[in-house]
């Protein structure tokens, strides 16, 4: 597989010695600014993913007209976080 380099980036004195501060043991500004570069290509499909079934959603709603309360939605949620919450502890869901 080729490689290919990331342009230059200049950047203020003070943010490079941040960016160097954090670094972890063994760990160079190039495997740093590669992981943060990596980690926000990350965040962004996955931000971009998150809207699309939010706006799709919406488009099914409104195709549907069927719609839920946020209280209803909160309250399924709590119920299967609670439900995930016992079985790792053995309990019976809380209430």
């Amino acid at each position: 597989m080729k490689t290919a380099t990331i342009p230059s980036l200049r950047v203020d004195p003070e943010l490079r010695a941040a960016a160097e501060s954090v670094l972890k043991e063994g760990e160079t500004l190039s495997a740093f600014v590669e992981s943060s570069l990596r980690q926000q290509v990350h965040v962004r499909k996955s931000q971009a993913e998150f809207i699309a079934r939010g706006l799709a959603s919406r488009e099914e709603a409104k195709r549907t007209g069927e719609y839920y309360s946020a209280e209803l939605v909160l309250g399924e949620l709590k119920a299967m976080l609670d439900a995930k919450l016992a079985e790792e502890d053995g309990d019976e869901p809380r209430d």
